[in-house]
Order: structure tokens, then C-alpha cells, then sequence
């Protein structure tokens, strides 16, 4: 951008002064005012951060952001534009959890959210043994499935997940049982009871179906175990794991943190 026919020589001066918010340990007075006042300078601090330099996320993405008006007000919409449509091809090249939309906004995606969570439970499970534990056999039971599928790896891998969930629940402090379903009877949020009914619904299907948690109910069976199952029910029980533990901020996570 700095070599755009419509950047000034201070460009990066204007960059570091609105990237000041998302530092973690802004300069002093003295400093500061040294960089912003010398184009030279102010290039070479800019180009020396980098990501362990920035508090989180959001204070990034509000930068990100807020360069599109430090621009226009610097150059004009010459310049701002260029750099929107730069900022657009750089999220969809490295298929970013962001979509980028006029004048200059960020926004989450679904798949971006459903990331977030997944590795925002991780984050959590790796501090606790237990949970770490059988998010491990989970992830080795999934992986298997890349090498050599089938009826059998399907139900160990579904087995796994139900076994992590009833771990996750478990942790919560108002939840005293071990069975999901009787979990899901403990837990609170619930917005209704259709909604509770739904995952004991999907863990009564583990255990009537032959080979997942138990010997099972051969007579319920209407199909076979194929691998559009596994995909289905692992997205549907990955998706209820913000009601079964306290460890996840929803509103944080829709907002980058």
C-alpha cells in the first residue's frame, strides 16, 4: 500500500498512531512522538511488529478496520479502496473466519464461530487431564476414519464423542450425574425443553443402536451406519457443547476473543 501512487511519505506514521490501541505495550510519550513525526521511522517500527506485539483479536480486527477511514482521510478513496480490495483477497485467500464488507467491516462467519469453539474448547480441555485425555481418543478415533473407515471405526468414533461430552457436562458445578441424558436434565440455559429433549433424543440413539455405547436394540435399527451419519451427528453434538459447559463465552467468541 505504502507504494500506491496515492500514498503520502507519512502513511505509516497515521498506520502506527491507529495501531497504538491494539499494543499490548504502546510506547511512551516521548517515543511516540519521535515515530509519528518521522515517516522513516514510523515505517521501520510498523514493519518490526508482529503478532506477540498485539493484545488479541479484536484489538486487531478494530485495526484492520479502522485503516480504511485513516486512509480515505489521508489520501482519499484512491487510496482506501485499494486497500479494501487487498484486505477482501487477503481473507479469501487464507480462507480467514471473516467476511469483509463495506465501508470496512468485518464480520464472523458460521464456519469461522464454529472453528472458534471447537479450538476454544480445546484450549480449555489441554489444562484439565481428564478432558484432555478423551479429547485425545476422540481425535484419534476421528483420524482413523481418514485411513480406513467403516461400520466399526464409525461407532467408536460417535462412542468417543458422547464419552467427551459426558466428561464436559460432568465438570459443570451444578451437574452431579454421568449420564448425558441425565445431564442435560442438570444443566441450566436451556431456552426450551425442545431443545434439552433434542441431544437426549441423539444420546438414546448411542445406546439403542447396536456397537456405539451398548449391546443395543437390533430391532430399532432402520439403516446402516455410513460415514454422512458421522459427519451429521458430529457437527449436531459439537454444536450443543455451549450448553454443557461454563468454559465457553459465546459473546466473546462471536466477537473475535
Amino acid at each position: 500500500m505504502a507504494r500506491h501512487a496515492a500514498a503520502p511519505a507519512d502513511v505509516f506514521c497515521e498506520l502506527y498512531r491507529a495501531l497504538l490501541p491494539a499494543l499490548k505495550t504502546p510506547p511512551s510519550m516521548s517515543v511516540l512522538a519521535e515515530i509519528i513525526d518521522d515517516p522513516p521511522l514510523a515505517r521501520h517500527a510498523f514493519r518490526r511488529l508482529n503478532a506477540s506485539a498485539l493484545i488479541d483479536e479484536p484489538g486487531l480486527l478494530a485495526f484492520l478496520q479502522n485503516v480504511h477511514a485513516v486512509l480515505n482521510d489521508l489520501a482519499g478513496e484512491a487510496l482506501a479502496n485499494a486497500y479494501f480490495n487487498r484486505l477482501e483477497h487477503f481473507i479469501t485467500t487464507y480462507n480467514l473466519r471473516y467476511e469483509l464488507r463495506r465501508p470496512c467491516r468485518l464480520y464472523p462467519t458460521l464456519p469461522g464461530l464454529f472453528a472458534g469453539m471447537v479450538q476454544g474448547l480445546r484450549d480449555t480441555h489441554a489444562g484439565h487431564p481428564h478432558l484432555h485425555t478423551l479429547q485425545r481418543d476422540f481425535d484419534d478415533a476421528f483420524r482413523d476414519l481418514h485411513d480406513k473407515g467403516g461400520e466399526g471405526r464409525i461407532k467408536t468414533c460417535l462412542q468417543k464423542h458422547i464419552n467427551l461430552l459426558e466428561a464436559l457436562g460432568r465438570v459443570h458445578p451444578q451437574v452431579d450425574e454421568y449420564a448425558l441424558s441425565s445431564i442435560c436434565d442438570q444443566l441450566p440455559h436451556w431456552p426450551h425443553i425442545k431443545v434439552r429433549q433434542s441431544l437426549k433424543n441423539l444420546y438414546s440413539f448411542t445406546c439403542d443402536y447396536p456397537g456405539i455405547r451398548h449391546g443395543g436394540k437390533p430391532g430399532s435399527v432402520e439403516g446402516k451406519i455410513e460415514m454422512r451419519d458421522m459427519l451429521a451427528l458430529c457437527i449436531l453434538f459439537t454444536g450443543f457443547t455451549p450448553y454443557l459447559t461454563d468454559r465457553l463465552d459465546a459473546a466473546a467468541l462471536f466477537q473475535g476473543r
